[in-house]
């Protein structure tokens, strides 16, 4: 059974019980399942402090922040401003993204007690000693080399297997808040999973920066580094991040039928127009993702991707286009934005721009067409399901099958954190129901 958070909490309360006077510790995370990560890191290397899940008692708040838009920037920004009022006292550091594009102007604005970069988060238990403010930012070389052996009030367990990106869209800021790309160490990698079974983990997602990079600069790849993790006693289930259509390479393919693989891979298309593709500095062409996903598909795999809605020179002309071509595709789940301008990208300067209201009203036809797909599925693989649950109470629980699929599961036994096989499931929706 994987240890929830409260227990994880006390757990330090009692390792530190002598110091009746220990600072507490509260984490905020903002974005991607890498951020999640690092969090968990920060969390692991605390041992002079104890972790709280009450914000307002908290003597340090840590914003583990996102960049990747305006958006994710001004949610971290509103966030801080409101723990100036909710609780004054607190030390607030921010680390994540935000901190190589946003960190310096609000440690000017003494927004924020302290700043640290990603190759300092391993240091936090020392940093969060400092008594005068600090902009620690680091560089972005650095690999983490920690072992997180629990993740606090989860159930399934994040790998992040590499850092970085050394792909340059035209739109994307990351490269230039988290580096190159660069992998873990294979080993260290297998010594985590290790441990995180032998504690009760059975699902694994593998995330980073561009995980499908993982070993391209250290004769390794993705395919040899699943094959080793699924030799690992209690390894259940592998998810994949986001990978790019480049990286499925007929080696990966090959286990794309093996039991532990999660059937469902998220594959960045970005666009379907070939037009767009170029304008945005892509590595994909349409007709080359299309044989790809239909290919996966026809493995039963459901299919996510990435989308950009209303990026400059996206007329009507090629939105017509794209979303004709995303009806011929076998599309289960979209991760779709309107496009966000970033400083100091190629496509801030690019013209014309798309107004915001028809970016939206794109993105409202993509994002409806795509769960016409998803029902679709869901309907046609209703069956067989093997779902971890992840949280519920009071007869009420919830998990994902391997499509990642949401589905609501009524019992009268407690199961959160169990394995369960659902015979067949009702389409409810946005997600399927069943009774255990």
């Amino acid at each position: 059974m994987v240890m929830n958070l409260r227990k994880i909490i006390q757990r330090y309360k009692l390792k530190n019980k002598k110091d009746e006077k220990m600072k507490k510790v509260y984490f905020k995370t903002f974005g991607c399942r890498t951020n999640q990560f690092d969090t968990q890191v920060m969390m692991s290397k605390l041992k002079d402090f104890e972790l709280t899940q009450d914000e307002t008692e908290a003597d340090v708040i840590m914003v583990n922040s996102c960049t990747v838009t305006n958006g994710a920037d001004s949610s971290v920004r509103s966030y801080i401003n409101g723990r100036e009022k909710k609780n004054p006292n607190a030390k607030v550091i921010l680390a994540g993204c935000g901190s190589h594009s946003k960190g310096e102007s609000l440690f000017e604005d003494k927004k924020v007690f302290g700043v640290i970069g990603h190759s300092e988060k391993e240091k936090i238990n020392e940093i969060l000693k400092y008594e005068e403010p600090f902009y620690q930012i680091g560089d972005l070389k650095h690999i983490d080399s920690t072992i997180v052996e629990e993740f606090v009030g989860k159930s399934r367990a994040f790998i992040k297997i590499q850092e970085g990106c050394d792909f340059r869209c035209s739109y994307c800021i990351i490269p230039s808040v988290r580096g190159d790309a660069r992998s873990h160490n294979e080993e260290d990698i297998l010594t985590q999973i290790q441990k995180l079974a032998a504690n009760g983990f059975g699902e694994f997602i593998l995330t980073g920066t561009n995980v499908g990079s993982y070993g391209s600069k250290e004769g390794s790849s993705m395919a040899k580094l699943l094959k080793r993790m699924s030799m690992i006693r209690g390894v259940r289930r592998i998810r994949i991040g986001s990978l790019e259509p480049i990286q499925i390479d007929d080696e990966f393919k090959e286990l794309l039928s093996e039991p532990w693989m999660a059937r469902h891979l998220h594959i960045a298309l970005q666009h379907t127009s070939d037009k767009m593709l170029k304008i945005m500095n892509r590595r994909n062409d349409f007709k080359t993702d299309f044989d790809l996903l239909h290919e996966i598909a026809d493995k039963g795999y459901g299919i996510g991707t990435d989308y950009i809605v209303g990026h400059p020179g996206e007329d009507e002309t090629e939105w017509k286009e794209a979303i004709e071509r995303v009806k011929t595709l076998p599309l289960t789940h979209v991760h779709a934005f309107s496009y966000s301008k970033r400083d100091n990208t190629a496509s801030a300067t690019m013209k014309p721009e798309i107004r915001g209201n028809i970016a939206k009203e794109r993105l409202r036809e993509l994002t409806a067409l795509v769960k016409t797909k998803n029902r679709d599925f869901r309907l046609a693989n209703n069956q067989n399901l093997e779902v971890l649950i992840e949280q519920g109470r009071d007869g009420i629980y919830n998990g994902y099958d391997q499509y990642f699929n949401k589905i609501e599961v009524q019992s009268k036994e407690d199961i959160v954190s169990n394995w369960i096989l659902v015979d067949e499931a009702e389409v409810d929706g946005d997600k399927n129901v069943a009774v255990y």
